[in-house]
């Protein structure tokens, strides 16, 4: 079998639709990153807080405070944008 021009014999060349562009790249780096910075800075925060709550209030460990917050940020943010695609 002979290789198309351009190629080497046995290398495999992946089709235009599978490779990514440098911004898809730059935005995937970033985004891991920033998963890892947010990972280390609840990881460094382990001791016990103080949380006042609506009815009352308790001690978690921060992790577990900045974790809730974060998962209640994605989830208003979710609603949000689907909130106002439907109003286009």
């Amino acid at each position: 079998m002979s290789a198309p021009p351009g190629q080497i014999p046995g290398q495999r060349r992946e089709p235009a639709a599978e490779r990514r562009s440098r911004a898809e790249l730059a935005r995937t780096g970033g985004l891991v990153v920033l998963a890892i910075l947010a990972t280390l800075f609840a990881v460094l925060n382990l001791r016990q807080v103080k949380v006042d709550w609506i009815f009352g209030s308790g001690h978690a460990p921060l992790i577990v405070v900045i974790v809730l917050s974060l998962l209640a940020g994605i989830v208003l943010t979710y609603l949000a944008e689907r909130l106002a695609r439907r109003q286009r």
